[in-house]
């Protein structure tokens, strides 16, 4: 690639990025990042990584498509959840600082995220799905 290219390169891109083209929603960066740290604390509750399926990754899409209540529940959700992984995750740090071992409380950890997300995805379930309450 020469010099001459690159200029025209970051200005597509910036074009680009002004359209809204590849960009990612603030809730989907929020979704990732919230894995993330479910993956540490699996990690330290001595259980494999989680794949981050489809189903996963789509979810923030969706929610966008499942009416304004329900995004501003998810919202409500993402912000509770991490209120409980943040506290939990330092205690798992310290715990694993200190030499012990953090697998029972890692594990009671993760189960919390664990079921408080399929409340989530249960919200704004992938086509197809099959849930309780369908009523918005």
């Amino acid at each position: 690639m020469s010099a001459m290219e690159q200029p025209e390169q970051i200005r597509a891109m910036r074009e680009s990025f002004a359209r809204g083209e590849n960009s990612v929603s603030p809730l989907a960066l929020r979704w990732q990042a919230l894995h993330e740290t479910a993956q540490e604390i699996a990690a330290m509750a001595a259980l494999a990584r989680e794949p981050f399926t489809k189903e996963l990754a789509g979810f923030p899409a969706r929610v966008a498509d499942c009416g304004e209540n329900r995004a501003y529940f998810v919202e409500r959700g993402l912000n509770d959840i991490d209120a409980m992984l943040q506290p939990g995750l330092t205690a798992l740090r310290l715990i694993a600082s200190r030499g012990s071992d953090t697998t029972a409380p890692a594990l009671a950890l993760w189960r919390e995220f664990y079921f408080a997300r399929a409340g989530l995805l249960a919200m704004c379930p992938a086509s197809g799905a099959v849930t309780l309450a369908a009523a918005d």
